[in-house]
């Protein structure tokens, strides 16, 4: 199992940096599988820039229903409906995600009629969605892979989620195969919770605020501003310690605030609090945990 970030950057427009997204992939013993997590501005052509699409795709999670997270999942629908997809698109979010769907659908109702009639695709069948809405506690499983729903503290956004992926090695037939697990943030200031169900997982993919690269912009943000968006995220001085606290095997940070950080200087912070291995996540970056490499772009590389 290994994931790949579609998108690391934040509400903030960046051409480097797109929305909020990640994609889980794992090839099992009983066929292969891919989940979404968020789908932020761009993810969908991040998918396809990953060797996937919404096509491929056997579960949409959603880690809350903040714009960053959800703008694009429409378009997320549709260009699977084009891609081919032959079964409903699978939505898994907290409650009100039903609502959220549903409501998104009727908006393009009478533009997507016209399209389906006048197309003449073979399948409508992408179209037709599966939602469920999810609750703090509760087990998923999609092949062999199990995802723990995990309640984090983005408040006033409640309810928030981050998710603990788990799967069988791939380390092929007769051999001790163990697992690989991967914990992701959503969005979440410094929470105990996170950091309990993340205990000794191979890789934490966590968000970070950095803030001694917020400034006051008179007309854009203020001092308040700042202060109210630090306050419902991990600061940069901090994330390092949520790593520390749960023993985890590498960190991996994304939805980096603000997108144009200076990834030298964030780096060195975290690893003041955090002795493991650390990587500044960018957009289409892949990181598989069982093997510890990363591979970005032309780059591969080991954190072992």
């Amino acid at each position: 199992m290994d994931i790949t970030l579609l998108g690391t950057g934040c509400p903030a427009v960046h051409t480097e940096r797109y929305g909020a997204g990640q994609l889980i992939r794992h090839k099992g013993d009983g066929g292969d599988t891919e989940i979404l997590i968020d789908c932020g501005s761009g993810v969908t052509q991040r998918l396809v820039g990953t060797g996937s699409s919404g096509a491929k795709l056997d579960a949409i999670l959603l880690t809350h229903l903040h714009s960053d997270h959800v703008i694009d999942i429409y378009q997320v629908i549709v260009s699977a409906w084009h891609q081919g997809r032959t079964t409903p698109q699978r939505i898994y979010g907290p409650t009100g995600t039903r609502k959220f769907v549903e409501g998104l659908m009727a908006v393009w109702k009478e533009e997507l009629d016209l399209r389906i009639k006048h197309e003449k695709r073979p399948s409508t069948a992408a179209l037709e969605l599966d939602i469920t809405e999810i609750k703090a506690g509760e087990r998923l499983q999609f092949g062999e892979v199990t995802v723990d729903v995990i309640a984090v503290d983005h408040q006033p956004i409640d309810p928030a989620f981050g998710f603990i992926f788990a799967a069988p090695k791939e380390s092929g037939a007769g051999k001790a195969r163990g697992a690989t697990k991967i914990a992701l943030s959503g969005d979440t200031t410094y929470c105990p919770a996170l950091i309990e169900a993340a205990k000794g997982v191979d890789l934490l993919v966590h968000e970070v605020f950095v803030h001694r690269e917020m400034h006051v912009v008179e007309g854009v943000r203020s001092a308040e501003t700042i202060a109210a968006v630090a306050g419902y995220h991990t600061l940069s001085d901090e994330v390092g310690k949520v790593a520390s606290e749960a023993g985890v095997g590498c960190l991996l940070l994304t939805h980096i605030v603000p997108p144009n950080s200076n990834r030298d200087e964030l780096l060195a912070e975290v690893q003041k609090s955090f002795d493991g291995p650390v990587l500044v996540g960018e957009d289409l970056m892949r990181v598989d945990p069982e093997t510890k490499s990363v591979s970005y772009g032309a780059a591969r590389l080991s954190y072992a």
